[in-house]
Formats: C-alpha cells, structure tokens, sequence
C-alpha cells in the first residue's frame, strides 16, 4: 500500500471516530484532511482557518477554511444535507477576493461535494463519500502539495461540448449536401429537443435511438422519426396499436411544422453517437452557444467553441434578481406577507434584449424557480399542515413570465428550446428540494412545454417595442462606433443615429441597450448588463452610466473590468442598477490582470460613480470649449492595405507619366518618419471619395491600385460570404468601392485641405 493510501486509510479510522459536530470537530478534521494529502497540517500548507468574507449589507461571514487561489472549504454538521448549502458556499467564493480559489468543498464529514464554479455553477463537478476516498481521491488532486491535475466523474461542460459537437455535424452534413438551411435548422433543433426527452423521461426512455437503430436497419428515417416528431406536436394521443401510443404532446410551437429530411448513413451514425451522451447532464446554459457557434463551420466544431460562464451570467442575475428576491423572502415573516410575495413572485418579468440563444434568461428562469421553492419551503416549515396544504406546492412560476429580442432566427429558436427544456429541469429540481415537505402534493406537469413563439421574438431591439418587465438582464453586443457603418452599412448607421440623437456617435453600440434600458424600466425596476470596460469612459460613458445615474439611477453592484468568459476576446464591465435609491454599501470588484485567474479586488463603496472606479469621478466634469473650438486633433487616414504605398521612387514615376496624377498622390508622414527623419518616407495614392468613373481617368494610379488592392479586396469579401453564409458583410461592401480606404477620415482632410 503506498504511503498516500496509507494516510488516507489514517484519515478514515480517525474520522468514523468523529460525532460530526461541525463547531467543535471542523478545523480537526481540516487538518487531519491535509495530513492525508501529504502536508504537515493546514497551516504548514498555507491555508486558513475561519477566514472573513465580506456581504452586503450583513454581518461577517466566516468561511471554515480558506487556501489562497486553491480551494474554499465549507464544513457542516454530520448528516446534513449539502445541496441546502449551496447558495451560502458560491456567495462565499464569490467575494473571496483577490485570489478567488479554484475548487470549493462542501463536506458534512461524510461526503465531499466538489465544485469548479468557473466551469460549471450548480452541479458539482464530482461527489464522493468518506468511504469512496481511497479508491477516488484522484478527484482531489489539487489538495496534494504539488496540485496534481483533478479527475473529475461529472464534468457537464465536457459532456456538453461532444453533445453539441455531435449534433451540429449532422447539421452540416445535411446543409453541405444541398439541404435547405432553415429546414436542416428546424429538423436539427427537433432532434435535439428529442435527444433531451428520452433522457430526462419526456418520452419513453431510449425511444429515439430504437428508431435511429431501426433506421441504421434499413428502415425509413422520414418515415419514423417524422411520425414521432408529428406525434409529439399532436394534442391527440395515437391509436392504441401505434408505435407512437405512448408519446405525449409536447407542444405546438417548435413541432408545428414537420418535414423531416432523410437521412444518409452516416448522418444516422452521428445521431446515434449523440444518443449515446447523456443528455441528462447537458447544460443548456451554454449547450446553445456551442451548438450554434459551430454552425456551418465544419473547421471548428463545438469543442473548440467559447461560451459564457454561468458564474459569468450569475454576476448579472443574483444582484439584479436573486438577493432582492431572497431578502424580501427572508423578512417576511407572516403568512399575510409571504402569500403577498409569491403573488409578486408569480407576476415578476424579465426581458433579455439581446437574448441569442438564451442562457441569461435560461439561468434567470431557474434562479426564479429555487426562489420560488424557497418561499413554499418556508410556508410549509412554519405554518401549520392544514395551511400548507391549502396553498399546497404547485409552481407558478412560468416561463411565459421571460421575454427575448434577437436578430438572429436561429438563435432565437434555440432559446425557445433552452427555455422549454428548462421547465422539465426545474421540476425535476423542484421536487428534490420539497422532499421534506411530507404532504402528499401534485406539482406542476411537465408536458406540454410551454409555445414561446409570443415571447422570444426576432426582431432589432433598438427599433422594436419591448415588453414591460419588472428586470431586464443581458450580455448586449460590442462594437466601437467606426465599425458600426462597416458591419452594419451607413443605411443602418444613419437609421440608428437618427432614432437615438442625444448618443454620441462616438459611443460603443452597447450604449444604445443601456439607454433603452433604464427608459423601459418601471419605478424600482432592475437591471444588469454586460458591456467592454469602455463602458467608463469619455462619450460611451456619458451616454449610458451617466445618463443612468442623472435620470435617477443607482448601481449598487459593478464590476470595474474583468477577463470576459465568452467568445470575444474583451475586458468587460458588469453594471447592476435600480431605477431608484439603494440603501447600504454598494460592491465593486475589479480583476487586476490580463487573464481569467488574476486577481480580484473588492470594495465595499457607499456610491459606485459612473466610472466604476474609487479613485476619481468625473460625472460632473464638463469638456473644455477650448479643445474643440477649434478642433485640431483627429484620427489619422490609414489604408489597410500596402498597395495604396509607393516608394519615392515609384511616386516620381507615375507623376511624370501623367501631371494629373498629383491630385490623388501625396507624401505619407507617420510617426515613426516623424521621430526618425523629420520627412515622409513613402508616398500614397488616395482617391478620396471619389467614384469609380471618375478615379479612372488617373490612368497609372488606378491601375497600380487595381491591380494590387481589388483582388486582395475581392477575395476577403469571397471569404467572409462563405464563413458567415451572408450576402451583404463588412468586405461585400468593401468590394464595391475597393479603389477607396477602408476607413476614411472625411474630418481629417477637411482640417488638412
């Protein structure tokens, strides 16, 4: 036996010796735990005892032990059960700053509950109990002294990936052989729908990969995965002699229309592989993104795709949803008032204006359910059983109380499929949690999901109507404001800058989501957005952090600048506000560093001011006259591409071909020609904005740039049109003035003429 097994079988003996007294025994058994772990105790390996963590606007709380960039350990008494501790365990990680850990434990002696929040939030990554240690320690890697690399057996972020991968080859199979896109999109989207119901028994368990075999057979798969897709969106059962007589309606919306595309062999092959996961412990938090991001890009799959954290997505929901909820919940103490609270509960609104595939309001409407068990729990603790039993543990909490605005087609409907899978998963969860409730009471059904089609719609939020809400959360998209023309075409450009004429146009398109934001909401209303750090600064500043707290906005939660968990590669800001006061000390986290495990800062602030910053606050300041009247600093031109440049030479060249040509070439001065010479190093062909009839009469500088700069311009938009599958991109538009700069600085050249 080696000596690790040695000292975890020591460790063992000694803790069966234990009563499990979690304010005497605790910190013994800390110790002992590190011993068998092959340090001298917790002290000699750096970790603390009883370590402070700050909360809002509540007493000192004391984690059990603390072990700096490594592991938060939270004892509880022997018997207890962990799952009831699992909010008080994340709210600890979540302000154990600077050097958040990377695992937490929870433990009542008997079993070890592990959690990587940055990976997965509610579900453990691994459970093991005392007596499993010898033979599973593995999964506690971390705790040996040279942090060995953890093995854990439910890793749902790994199993979601193949899933996600899985299926969206099938989808590219079936759009790279010719099918029609938003058929291939429909019938892929049925499937997945399929695949979670057989595992979490909306249909009989294994009924979708018996028809896949049948069709691996020989069999029809329009046949028999069409007759069961048909099924499942009709409110009239099957004969009695079908196969299909044990399938329940599902719903009319996202099996309203069948067409069910044959499948070729190997496409079944995948199905079946997708089957063979265990869709039981699929994400959908972030099952979406990583389907559709890997969506008609067969070099990339789902395994290399990026999506957001729900410890990412919690930073928006708990401080703009759940801790409201759960103090009101908290002080209540009458029956009169806890009735009057799930009546507010059950009437409570979230909108998600840029909801793409629907992870903010898939954990939002999960977050609404716990709150919601919470209170029931509470009801039936304290009341008597007859009162109970009247108000009973029915949920009322409904998914048609979330709403969400897109403009992609796709990926609305796969929120649609989050937010209707969510409702089975929150049942399942809402049963575990009111297991102690002994009356013998129905809960909500399952079946039929819930037809969102009214609630999650395409459309351009900046120009839609949006629901009234009682909060809205999100993750808005970023882009500077050179860029909005470019991606978007000067049409939308103008359009926007025309319905929105107090922005800036210098502000990042976020911008126009806060504005629309705090206007939309009602009196006391809340909100939590997602923007880049720029958020805090000059023109984007002003015209949504500003504009917040002027029109009787109040932060009480920020994050200054973090490391993003999402796609983009992008420092982010976190905003949390009331459209009202806040009483109490307001949170304000910045990460110090460029990379996701840096450190974190804390602060506990009576007011966070528009710039998210403690050090100084420029609400009140105003722009010095002085530096715009006139204007004398501006962005400089720059072509993006070197066949607009000529040497000296070439440009002496061409003038003394043609005098004329010296009204689109000129000498090129940068900064570095500034420091090194004084003098420009090259010259530059600049047609302006001049069309193409008239660039052509200057016979040798169109030429030079016609052959040099339109077919690298041409081939760039022929790429991007098949990466993205769009007609009209940045470079389609580019190629249709490809003898002009990218970005043009009209305000340049005037100052200059």
């Amino acid at each position: 036996m080696t000596d690790t097994l040695l000292r975890l079988q020591a460790f063992l003996t000694y803790v069966r010796s234990l009563s499990g007294d979690e304010k005497g025994e605790a910190q013994v058994f800390c110790d002992r735990l590190f011993q068998a772990f092959g340090h001298s105790g917790y002290k000699e390996a750096g970790a603390t005892l009883e370590y402070r963590v700050k909360e809002k606007g509540k007493s000192t709380k004391f984690a059990d032990l603390f072990w700096e960039s490594r592991l938060l350990l939270e004892m509880k008494k022997r018997g207890e059960k962990l799952e009831k501790h699992y909010d008080q365990a994340f709210e600890y990680w979540l302000n154990a700053t600077p050097k958040r850990p990377k695992y937490v434990i929870l433990c009542n002696f008997d079993q070890f509950w592990i959690y990587d929040f940055d990976l997965q939030l509610r579900e453990p990554v691994d459970r093991l109990t005392l007596e499993e240690l010898p033979d599973r320690y593995t999964a506690l890697n971390f705790l040996f002294p040279d942090h060995r690399k953890p093995q854990f057996a439910n890793n749902q972020v790994d199993v979601t990936r193949e899933a996600a991968d899985k299926v969206a080859r099938v989808y590219n199979s079936l759009v790279a052989r010719g099918e029609n896109a938003a058929a291939a999109q429909r019938f892929i989207l049925q499937c997945v729908v399929t695949l979670f119901a057989e595992d979490i028994d909306l249909l009989p368990r294994g009924f979708f990969t018996e028809l896949l075999q049948d069709c691996e057979q020989g069999a029809s798969s329009s046949d028999l995965i069409g007759g069961l897709f048909r099924q499942m969106g009709n409110r009239k059962p099957a004969r009695k002699d079908s196969r299909y007589k044990e399938i329940s309606h599902f719903n009319g919306g996202i099996f309203a229309e069948v067409d069910p595309i044959p499948l070729e062999p190997d496409e079944i092959k995948l199905l079946l592989q997708a089957a063979a996961e265990k869709w039981s412990k699929v994400e959908p938090a972030i099952f979406g993104t990583l389907f559709e991001g890997s969506l008609g890009k067969t070099e990339r799959h789902a395994l290399g795709a990026h999506f957001t954290s729900e410890a990412d997505i919690q930073k928006v929901v708990l401080p703009t949803i759940v801790r409201p909820w759960r103090d009101r919940i908290e002080s209540a103490s009458t029956l009169k008032d806890l009735l009057a609270l799930r009546q507010d509960l059950n009437q409570f609104k979230v909108l998600d204006p840029a909801c793409g595939s629907g992870n903010f309001l898939y954990v939002a409407y999960r977050e609404l359910k716990r709150l919601e068990a919470q209170l029931l729990a509470k009801i039936h603790e304290n009341f008597s059983d007859r009162t109970a039993a009247a108000i009973g543990t029915l949920s009322l909490i409904s998914t048609k109380q979330f709403y969400g605005i897109d403009t992609n087609p796709f990926a609305v409907e796969l929120a649609k499929v989050t937010l209707m899978l969510a409702k089975k998963l929150a049942l399942d969860e809402e049963k575990h949690n009111l297991m102690d409730v002994t009356l013998n009471l129905e809960l909500d059904q399952a079946l039929p999901l819930d037809n969102l089609d009214q609630n999650i719609i395409c459309d351009d939020a900046l120009f839609c109507e949006w629901e009234p809400v009682d909060a809205i959360i999100g993750n808005p998209p970023y882009l500077g404001s050179r860029y909005l023309a470019k991606e978007h075409g000067y049409d939308y450009a103008r359009k926007i800058y025309a319905q929105y004429p107090n922005v800036p146009k210098m502000a990042d398109y976020c911008v126009y989501w806060f504005r629309r934001t705090h206007e939309t909401l009602p009196p006391e209303g809340r909100a939590g957005l997602v923007a880049t750090n720029t958020i805090r600064q000059n023109e984007t500043r002003q015209a949504s952090l500003d504009y917040v707290i002027a029109n009787g906005g109040t932060i009480t939660e920020a994050v200054s600048t973090q490391v993003w968990s999402g796609d983009a590669a992008v420092h982010v800001a976190i905003v949390n506000w009331i459209k009202g006061e806040a009483l109490g000390k307001k949170k304000l986290y910045t990460q110090e560093g460029d990379d996701t495990q840096s450190p974190i800062k804390l602060e506990m602030v009576d007011v966070v001011n528009s710039t998210l910053s403690t050090r100084f606050d420029v609400f009140r300041a105003a722009a010095l006259k002085v530096n715009q009247l006139p204007k004398v600093v501006f962005v400089g031109q720059y072509p993006f591409n070197n066949g607009f440049l000529l040497t000296p030479s070439e440009a002496k060249q061409i003038l003394a071909s043609n005098p004329n040509n010296q009204e689109v070439m000129f000498p090129y001065l940068i900064g570095r020609d500034l420091v090194e010479n004084g003098i420009p190093s090259r010259w530059i062909i600049d047609f302006a904005q001049r069309d193409l009839f008239a660039v052509m009469k200057y016979k040798a500088a169109f030429e030079r740039v016609q052959k040099l700069v339109m077919p690298e311009v041409l081939a760039k938009a022929e790429a991007e049109k098949l990466a993205t599958g769009k007609a009209s991109t940045r470079w389609t538009r580019m190629a249709e003035r490809w003898w002009q700069f990218r970005d043009y600085q009209p305000g340049t050249m005037n100052a200059i003429a």
